[in-house]
């Protein structure tokens, strides 16, 4: 996942441009979800930060610029959809949660500074490398400070509504499937 992505008129990629420049580093079968840097592929490197770097040095060579690339293999996104604190709740509208994957799992520390947040109609859960939000009035009308979860945590994240986290999820199962 790509942060910062063809978001406004900065940062603009076309996924079939990004899929090509994914088989040029040897990542396997990449396909794109939605136009905002999902990327869901085969990779024979196992070591996640040494993918990410490469990942992220061949889109600044070729697009002049550099965004976080945060990464999950197929049994982690399982993981983080089992993991979700909402889960059973028929009051939580699937849009309106929000998975912010994190690039670390954040220090001890990071629990209790969200607590800061407690006043606010969002519901806030960090577990692990995951941080899951509900915004029961929808994120366009969230006055959650968004900059100032992001100095608690000290970690970089990218953001997906849970509906993209099921379809991210189904895309690597079918690559299991054909791989």
């Amino acid at each position: 996942m790509l942060r910062g992505v063809n978001v406004g008129q900065h940062n603009r990629i076309k996924m079939d441009a990004l899929r090509a420049l994914y088989e040029s580093i040897e990542l396997e079968d990449p396909r794109t979800y939605v136009q905002s840097g999902n990327v869901i592929f085969h990779a024979k490197e196992k070591n996640g930060d040494l993918l990410a770097k490469k990942i992220q040095s061949a889109i600044e060579r070729k697009f002049k610029f550099s965004p976080a690339v945060v990464l999950r293999s197929a049994k982690e996104m399982r993981g983080t959809i089992d993991a979700n604190p909402f889960a059973g709740r028929n009051d939580v509208e699937p849009g309106k949660l929000l998975v912010t994957f994190l690039s670390a799992e954040p220090a001890k520390e990071a629990h209790s500074a969200l607590a800061a947040f407690d006043d606010l109609p969002e519901e806030i859960h960090l577990r692990g490398r995951e941080l899951y939000i509900y915004f029961p009035d929808g994120a366009g009308k969230s006055k959650l400070p968004w900059a100032k979860v992001e100095k608690f945590l000290k970690v970089q994240g990218t953001a997906r509504n849970w509906n993209s986290v099921n379809a991210m999820l189904e895309l690597a199962a079918q690559l299991e499937k054909a791989g």
